[in-house]
This record gives C-alpha cells, structure tokens and sequence, in this order.
C-alpha cells in the first residue's frame, strides 16, 4: 500500500481511506458482521485511514469501530468530525461547534472508540454564528493535552481555511471530490496547496452514481438527494455509460476509473472509498494498479466536464450548511 502525507511534514496515511459512514445504515440496512470483515479485509490491504462520524448512526459507526480495531489501534488513523445534530426520527437538525461543545464531543468519542486520542479531529461543518478561530483553538487545546493529533476541518470556503489555519495549523480539508464534482478546483483546492494541507476526498463515486448504484430503498439518504431523483437521475445514465466505456477500454470497472481519477489529481489528495462490503473494498484497491496516463485524464475530462451532473450533491437544506458553496464576498 502506497503511502501519502498528511499536510506540512504530518503523518503517513494509505494513499486510499475507508470511509465508514455506510456501515452505520446510511445507505439502508448494513449488515454489522460483513461492516467489520471489511475493515479487517481493509486493514489487511495496508488502509490505516478510518474516517467516522459521531454522528454516523448516532454514535454506532464509533462503536462498531472499537469492535473492529481492538487489538489494532496502533495500526490505524482514526479521523472523526463532529458537529453535526441528530434527532431520534434520523434528522439532522443543526450544527453545534461551540468550544464547550467541542470539549463535550471529543469526549464521548473517546469513550465509544475505546481510545485515548484521535489521530484527526475535524469540525464537519463551518458555522457562520460561530467565528471558525473558536472552534479550530478548543481543538488546539485537545491537542496540547493529548486528546488529539492532528486537526482539520470539512468542507470550508478558502476564507475559512486561512483563518483556521492562522489559529492552528492544519493537516487536512476533507471535502467532496469527484470527476463530477470538480468545484474545489478554483479556489479551494489552490488555497490548500497555499498553506501546505492535503485534502481526503469524499464522494468520488458521487455515492455510487458514477458506478451504476441506485438507492436500496427510503432509509437510503440517496433517495432523497437530487442527483438520484426524477429527471436528475435519468440525464445522469449517460455519465455511466461514458465511465462504463471507459472503464471497458483499460480492463477496469467504473468505480476503479473514478477513483483512478481523483489519485492522479495529485499525491496531496486521499480519497476515501465508501465500501461497506469486502467486494466492493476489493473493487477500490484495485485502482490503485490503475494509472491513467495525461491523455486519458483529458479524454475522460473532455466527455464529463464539470458541469455535467444533472443536480445538487445534497438537497436545498443542507447545501445551506457549506461554507465550501459560498462564494467569496
């Protein structure tokens, strides 16, 4: 497993994450002992990098990774955010980044990990109530008491990286990026570059639209994202079909191209492979035999730009909740 550093001089990571979200029912039922014989079988592969959420499944992703890594905490990178507030109906109802908050956060997830510290501490969000230097400078004080390692932030504008950044140094941005989700590329991801971060990229099947998924049923939050919806969904068959052709040509599935992609934008950049199942695990390691030369990135580039996804990652709601979306001024 190749290696990637994380920021200035950080820490060594796989070149490929896990992230762990859809072993918590995000994507409909999971099943609890194939989520564990996937992190094992990832562990295996030589992935250190576990990405959680205390708020994936209301702290059960936390606690089924204590399950998974007993025994194995030195071999693993554990990055968290927190931030995010949940209700018992399965809503997410605000963002909470008080410093007091932080403090109360970190806690619980030290307790349901099975841990004395986090490897990566991440705010999930920016809070425009909350001046972002409170937030990353309650973190720094996690980190001078050992709590935490590293500190990060998601999906932050370039403005709010600079002013992180100026309270505490960062490792990472973690933030969506795919071939169809190229908006970073303009302001975001030169800033990154500019104070020395890597970012770990989520979403690089766009939640498994560019490798043909569809939502299993209403307890998959897909169902209710406009890129997997009414006419949305039908204008987006055709960048499968594009990635199917593609992936045809090099011997490849659409999911080891997607994710061949976002590896060759860079060796300050880790995506993460949303794999709940040991086949779909196996699927995203792969790519990492995979190298696209520059005429086919410009190829591949050419026949999906930017623009041409049919719909907003998340609904009208929570695209609210991205500093990363505001534009600058």
């Amino acid at each position: 497993m190749h290696r990637r550093t994380l920021g200035k001089n950080g820490p060594q990571v796989s070149a490929l994450g896990l992230g762990c979200m859809g072993t918590s029912d995000v994507y409909g039922p999971a099943d609890e002992a194939e989520s564990i014989a996937t992190i094992h079988a990832a562990l295996d592969a030589g992935i250190n990098l576990l990405d959680t959420g205390d708020f994936y499944g209301m702290g059960h992703n936390e606690m089924l990774l204590r399950k998974a890594i007993e025994g194995h905490r030195d071999k693993v990178f554990i990055a968290v955010k927190f931030g995010a507030l949940r209700g018992p109906d399965n809503s997410f109802n605000g963002l909470d980044v008080r410093p007091v908050a932080v403090e109360n956060f970190v806690t619980y997830s030290l307790r349901r990990l099975g841990t004395d510290y986090i490897d990566l501490y991440q705010p999930c969000r920016v809070d425009s109530n909350i001046p972002i230097e409170d937030t990353i400078g309650a973190i720094a004080d996690l980190v001078r008491a050992g709590y935490v390692r590293h500190i990060g932030v998601s999906e932050a504008s370039a403005d709010s990286l600079r002013r992180a950044y100026a309270t505490h140094p960062l490792a990472a941005l973690q933030i969506e990026y795919s071939i169809v989700t190229r908006g970073i590329e303009a302001e975001i991801l030169p800033t990154v570059r500019e104070l020395g971060m890597s970012v770990t990229a989520y979403g690089v099947l766009s939640r498994g639209l560019l490798s043909g998924s569809r939502p299993t049923g209403p307890r998959d939050f897909r169902a209710h994202l406009p890129r997997f919806t009414g006419e949305n969904f039908e204008k987006n068959q055709k960048l499968i079909e594009t990635f199917r052709e593609v992936a045809a040509g090099k011997n490849a599935t659409p999911a080891q191209i997607a994710i061949a992609w976002v590896l060759s934008r860079g060796a300050d950049i880790v995506p993460l492979a949303g794999a709940r199942r040991r086949s779909q695990l196996e699927d995203a390691v792969r790519a990492l035999e995979l190298t696209l030369s520059p005429q086919e990135v410009a190829e591949l580039e050419k026949a999906i730009p930017p623009d041409a996804v049919a719909g907003t990652r998340y609904d009208e709601n929570q695209m609210r909740w991205l500093d990363s979306e505001r534009k600058a001024g």
